[in-house]
């Protein structure tokens, strides 16, 4: 009974302790993961864009994926309307 109790409070503390310690890197780490999902976005749609991709082949089966995040991945580029000519999303 007590080792579980001590067990229980090592978890608590170890998650409080991880808080503590990340909270000051929280939107650091929020905008990092943002552009390298933003890279990985324009790597995926670059070849429909007109952009040359030599990885195209391999991404093109991840398109469909990707496509429910499209519209807010243009956007934050900063394209208003969807660059793609036959899809509109907007």
């Amino acid at each position: 009974m007590k080792i579980s109790a001590i067990r229980q409070w090592l978890s608590q503390a170890n998650a409080f302790a991880t808080e503590v310690y990340n909270a000051p890197y929280r939107s650091a780490i929020a905008r990092a993961k943002r552009e390298e999902d933003d890279l990985f976005m324009l790597l995926v749609f670059s070849e429909v864009m007109g952009v040359p991709n030599p990885a195209a082949y391999y991404t093109l089966e991840l398109q469909p994926l990707m496509l429910e995040r499209f519209h807010a991945w243009h956007q934050r580029m900063g394209m208003e309307h969807s660059p793609l000519d036959g899809f509109r999303c907007c």
